[in-house]
């Protein structure tokens, strides 16, 4: 790798949709992304299914790109980030839940985490409390540690910005 990833487009590349495959390529440093549309319109065009000329200009002029991505994938030129799955955001908040002195918010925000719409009901409630700002702090800085330990592992050198 040429120069060392930035540690801030690791963490940004987190936020990605689900649905997306997120990559590091290990001898350029970009990441990259391919998304289900992606991988269904280069299948399709593998397999005869889709023609070239009749796509709109947008995504033949991304088509070059969308195939350098696939093919540095199959050579094993890149890594794929942690997905959000890997990144287990329930347990950062409760981790930061565990963090709250105060015993009442520290309690309400433990039962946040649970049940149906865990994820929406604890924002909410850090944001009533008036703690979000603390809360975004605390995930940016575990973010940043899940991706640390996973550059170390992958021995991808990193800069902090």
């Amino acid at each position: 790798m040429a120069k060392p990833v930035k540690l801030k487009e690791i963490t940004e590349a987190f936020e990605y949709p689900d649905n997306w495959e997120v990559f590091l390529n290990k001898r350029t440093g970009k990441i990259f992304f391919i998304t289900e549309d992606d991988r269904l319109l280069l299948d399709g065009l593998e397999e005869g299914e889709e023609d070239i000329a009749d796509l709109p200009e947008w995504q033949r002029s991304a088509l070059p790109d969308l195939q350098k991505n696939r093919e540095a994938v199959q050579a094993g030129d890149c890594l794929a980030l942690p997905s959000r799955f890997d990144i287990h955001e329930w347990e950062i908040m409760r981790d930061f839940a565990l963090s709250v002195e105060d015993i009442r918010k520290r309690e309400q925000l433990l039962n946040a985490i649970h049940g149906r719409g865990a994820f929406r009901y604890f924002k909410d409630c850090v944001h009533r409390m008036g703690i979000a700002d603390e809360w975004y702090r605390f995930r940016e800085h575990a973010l940043e540690e899940i991706a640390i330990e996973w550059l170390e592992a992958n021995g991808i050198p990193f800069e902090r910005d």
